[in-house]
């Protein structure tokens, strides 16, 4: 998927992740959703696909179990979004890992003193 970094598609990206993290702390009644952290959304240079990163508190095992309920979802929360947004169309949503942290913390390089 090549990303757009625009100005819209940045604008975009941060109202589709409000609208979603709103949806899941108070519509969505799945328990297995609770404790998820949506932490970004990437658009594609047409607005057709939204690439939804997301972490939970149980961490990267818990990985297959979210994203099954995070698809199982999707057409609620693509519902939700065209009446939140009021867009024409409505991009297709694709949950991935948010490996930031991780990348950051345990793949690091260590530090040397001088």
């Amino acid at each position: 998927m090549q990303r757009s970094n625009s100005r819209r598609a940045i604008q975009m990206g941060d109202q589709i992740m409000q609208v979603l993290a709103s949806l899941l702390i108070q519509e969505v009644e799945d328990p297995t959703l609770a404790l998820v952290t949506i932490t970004g959304v990437r658009l594609n240079r047409d607005f057709s696909i939204a690439e939804v990163l997301y972490t939970h508190l149980r961490g990267r095992a818990a990985e297959p179990e979210i994203t099954k309920a995070l698809y199982h979802a999707k057409g609620f929360l693509r519902s939700r979004l065209s009446k939140e947004l009021n867009l024409r169309g409505i991009p297709d949503l694709r949950f991935k890992w948010d490996t930031f942290l991780e990348d950051m913390v345990y793949d690091a390089p260590p530090e040397t003193d001088s």
